[in-house]
């Protein structure tokens, strides 16, 4: 049975189990699930966790499908919560990814599945957890791109799940990236292409976050001064917090998926989680 938290996002299929939710006055989220269960039922919880208000609402979910007698209740959860907090980088910090993965060890779920997490580090501090990789969405954008694109790996982080997505397309070729980041004030430089000359080749970047969008931008006129042809930029993730005006007028076409929100602009092209998992 599936209890899908976010409305109108239906990544695993259909509601199967009828609820309300509301936020009190003091802002307390609250759920009450109003189709009967038993401890024969086996529930998937699925949520867009956007903000720690949403963390709760799935926290809520879970204590009240326990105490309905549910034992089995696993979770879907697209984008996982600070999965970029995954080391602590200056003294003071915390290690928020692990923060976020102990309120579910916590919570007793039998299992956690995250859509392309940003790092290995994210199933190494949750219990029971099963990845899925981005590789079937790389495969439909390709689809609609010139069979010899170049796959653009903007960073260190991002190079072994781009040999990855490679491995699985049979060997795309793969140009690496780099940049340099100031830990402190988080301010990025010194982007770098490793190729000599890209000879007017389509580039599409792959990665699995795009919040402000800077990282993007900077590779983006590396690959133009060597000499790229159009540029597509591929995302598992679209918070794009600085909106699309500046991205538009550098990517012909932006593609991501519906983990983190609904997305309508001129430019981009959003595929629903449903259709490649």
């Amino acid at each position: 049975m599936i209890l899908n938290l976010t409305p109108n996002f239906e990544p695993v299929g259909p509601n199967s189990i009828e609820f309300e939710s509301f936020l009190f006055k003091g802002g307390e989220p609250h759920i009450k699930i109003k189709t009967e269960l038993s401890d024969e039922d086996e529930v998937t919880i699925t949520h867009r966790l956007n903000s720690f208000e949403d963390v709760g609402l799935m926290l809520l979910a879970i204590d009240a499908l326990q105490r309905m007698g549910v034992e089995i209740i696993n979770v879907f959860i697209p984008y996982f919560p600070a999965a970029r907090q995954d080391r602590v980088m200056v003294p003071g910090e915390p290690l928020s990814v692990k923060v976020y993965a102990n309120l579910l060890n916590n919570a007793g779920v039998n299992w956690v599945t995250v859509y392309d997490a940003h790092s290995e580090v994210t199933a190494a501090v949750l219990d029971r957890c099963t990845i899925i990789p981005n590789h079937t969405f790389i495969e439909k954008v390709l689809k609609d791109l010139s069979d010899d694109t170049l796959l653009i790996s903007p960073d260190g982080g991002a190079l072994k799940k781009i040999y990855k997505v490679s491995t699985y397309l049979g060997g795309r070729e793969v140009v690496e990236g780099s940049k340099q980041r100031d830990v402190k004030t988080g301010k990025l430089k010194a982007f770098k292409v490793y190729a000599d000359d890209l000879e007017g080749r389509d580039c599409i970047i792959v990665d699995d976050i795009c919040d402000g969008g800077g990282t993007f931008m900077g590779l983006a006129e590396e690959l133009k001064a060597k000499g790229a042809g159009k540029l597509y930029l591929a995302v598992s993730h679209g918070i794009f917090n600085r909106g699309f005006e500046d991205l538009s007028k550098t990517f012909e076409t932006i593609y991501t998926t519906d983990s983190f929100r609904d997305i309508d602009e001129p430019g981009v092209v959003q595929i629903k989680l449903k259709d490649i998992i």
